[in-house]
């Protein structure tokens, strides 16, 4: 059983190796998703998932043909068209209200653009900085309205009116 499990391994490394990182990805995003679903935005789990899967998918098909060594020029335009486009996807979730001058939608999108960056780092095998930027991220989302909030209050500001939190 040994020996098939090391020949398995071996011969199929880097496929192995591309699923580990589109399911860092996936579970990257899942985890940020989570955080918008307990707070019902209208973007959760599975949405904030598949963007962090689709760019870590994006980010692994330019490997196929070199195996897992990238060229730093390519990398460079693939992350930059990714992180474009996902603006424009997060852009749908911002609203304005019609008679008042409150932006809702914000860190939804935000987030949108997050996972994005999540799968981008899954997909180049930066773990070290997906699980921080994870970590980090859901620590904003958790407690960053509650932060802000209480330095308003001591710096004597307006309070947020960011209904996105």
């Amino acid at each position: 059983m040994r020996e098939w499990l090391s020949w398995l391994s071996v011969e199929y490394a880097d496929q192995i190796e591309m699923m580990l990182r589109l399911c860092g990805a996936a579970i990257a995003g899942m985890a940020v998703g989570i955080n918008r679903d307990i707070h019902n935005k209208p973007i959760g789990m599975r949405t904030l998932g598949l963007v962090a899967l689709g760019s870590a998918i994006v980010i692994l098909s330019g490997s196929v043909y070199e195996g897992l060594h990238f060229g730093q020029d390519a990398v460079s335009r693939v992350i930059q068209g990714i992180m474009t486009g996902l603006g424009f996807l997060g852009a749908g979730a911002i609203l304005r209200g019609r008679d008042e001058m409150q932006v809702h939608g914000l860190t939804t999108a935000a987030t949108v653009w997050i996972a994005a960056g999540l799968g981008v780092t899954a997909g180049l095998g930066a773990w070290f900085i997906t699980i921080a930027g994870t970590l980090v991220t859901l620590f904003l989302l958790t407690f960053g309205k509650g932060i802000e909030d209480w330095l308003v209050k001591i710096f004597g500001g307006n309070q947020s009116s960011d209904e996105d939190d």
